[in-house]
């Protein structure tokens, strides 16, 4: 779509958030923040570049891991150096009842009608629905695995598997492998025993593991044949595979969440950053998105419009969602500080 024609149907939104463009004018170089690679490279396509030029406004991009204490730092000294940023739901929620985020004003904002359950936050807009899925080489591995159980049979499957180095993911599939059913996952999570479990379970995979921590290095680390498998999010290799990557994705077992846009504490660029949101919201705008590398989007209207051959690779598609299991936000919100704190002890040792 062309801008001109997006800068008519955005106007009237542009005019209730914000008395004119002077502010935006006057402040240009609000900071965005997200986790890098093919990812931020589709929202820069669909997102950054299409806003910027309706807004009239500029804005600068960067990246992290996803460093809360960062974050905190900034909101603590009042040197905050980034204004929006790309985060996870536990984080966010825990972050919102920390004074981490600026609120947000969903009449004002307005599409919260149009979001998927649980998009519409009081600090946070969902960004996009991401799944955390088995990857692997289709020219390697003639069977590939089919469970998180192949993913530790280390006998059947020799070779080094990836994981993300957090304990969030890690100790659900890790239970997932001794075979606790998906929906009793969380339940086990929630008393001592299950954690010791999981750990347990994380043990005896321990000396194969080798640790990601940017979503890029999955699928490339497959491609080198540095690990015959490896947890990744699925739109790295969605992506990666429809270029001509001959890597496959294993959907069941797969825990999925979504990520969201938080305006940080003190931003100087508050009324810009919700301008953002509210036209990252846009269907068009996220259909572009997915369109570019293929996580979920958040807006319903956006979902309708997927082609069945993009839909394939949509964490949210249901063909994909059978045997999938949905993050518990609550849970990492609540014992997310503690659980990492004993992984990082854990695999430091």
């Amino acid at each position: 779509m062309k801008s001109s024609t997006l800068k008519h149907v955005f106007s009237p939104l542009l005019l209730s958030l914000a008395a004119g463009l002077g502010c935006a004018q006057a402040a240009p170089e609000m900071v965005v923040v997200g986790y890098g690679g093919a990812g931020q490279k589709a929202q820069d396509v669909a997102f950054f570049q299409p806003f910027s030029a309706i807004d009239q406004s500029k804005l600068i991009q960067s990246e992290y891991n996803g460093e809360m204490a960062r974050i905190k730092v900034m909101v603590d000294t009042g040197n905050v150096d980034w204004d929006l940023v790309q985060i996870e739901g536990p984080d966010l929620m825990r972050g919102c009842e920390e004074g981490l985020y600026e609120p947000l004003d969903w009449k004002v904002l307005g599409r919260a009608d149009q979001l998927i359950a649980d998009a519409a936050q009081a600090c946070g807009s969902a960004a996009l629905v991401w799944s955390v899925a088995i990857a692997y080489d289709t020219d390697k591995l003639a069977k590939g695995p089919a469970s998180w159980a192949d993913f530790w049979d280390v006998t059947t499957f020799p070779g080094k598997r990836g994981l993300r180095k957090r304990a969030v993911y890690n100790l659900e599939f890790a239970l997932l492998a001794d075979g606790v059913k998906v929906e009793d996952v969380y339940a086990q999570l929630n008393t001592p025993q299950g954690i010791d479990r999981a750990f347990a379970k994380l043990d005896q995979l321990k000396p194969y593991i080798q640790w990601w921590e940017a979503g890029a290095q999955p699928a490339q680390w497959l491609a080198a044949g540095d690990v015959v498998m490896t947890s990744t999010y699925s739109g790295r290799v969605a992506q990666a595979a429809q270029a001509g990557s001959h890597l496959g994705l294993v959907w069941p077992g797969s825990l999925y969440g979504m990520d969201y846009w938080a305006i940080i504490k003190g931003s100087r660029h508050v009324e810009q950053a919700k301008r953002f949101i509210a036209f990252a919201n846009r269907p068009e705008a996220q259909l572009k998105y997915v369109q570019q590398i293929p996580y979920g989007p958040t807006n319903t209207e956006a979902a309708a419009r997927l082609d069945p051959d993009l839909s394939r690779w949509v964490p949210t598609a249901p063909q994909n969602l059978k045997g999938a299991l949905a993050m518990d936000v609550g849970f990492w919100v609540d014992h997310g500080e503690e659980l990492e704190e004993r992984f990082n002890a854990w695999a430091s040792k």
